[in-house]
């Protein structure tokens, strides 16, 4: 079973998220990583880096008061 890793970005602004999202992905082996954010624009720029970066978002959806998304690093 794969590890799910969750990185919350909550109250943080472009591009903290991305930018914590990388930086998990660069220093964790290839998993499941979980972001909760609340920045409105993660839910434009997550799916793009993930296409840019060859990563696999498994899920978008709306939790509360933030963005979540799953991916596969890859």
């Amino acid at each position: 079973m794969t590890d799910r890793i969750t990185v919350d970005a909550r109250g943080t602004r472009c591009p903290v998220p991305i930018n914590e999202l990388a930086r998990t992905i660069d220093t964790t082996p290839a998993g499941i990583i979980e972001l909760l954010a609340d920045d409105p624009n993660a839910r434009v720029d997550v799916p793009v880096w993930c296409r840019l970066k060859h990563h696999e978002l498994i899920e978008v959806s709306q939790a509360d008061d933030a963005w979540r998304f799953v991916l596969r690093a890859g």
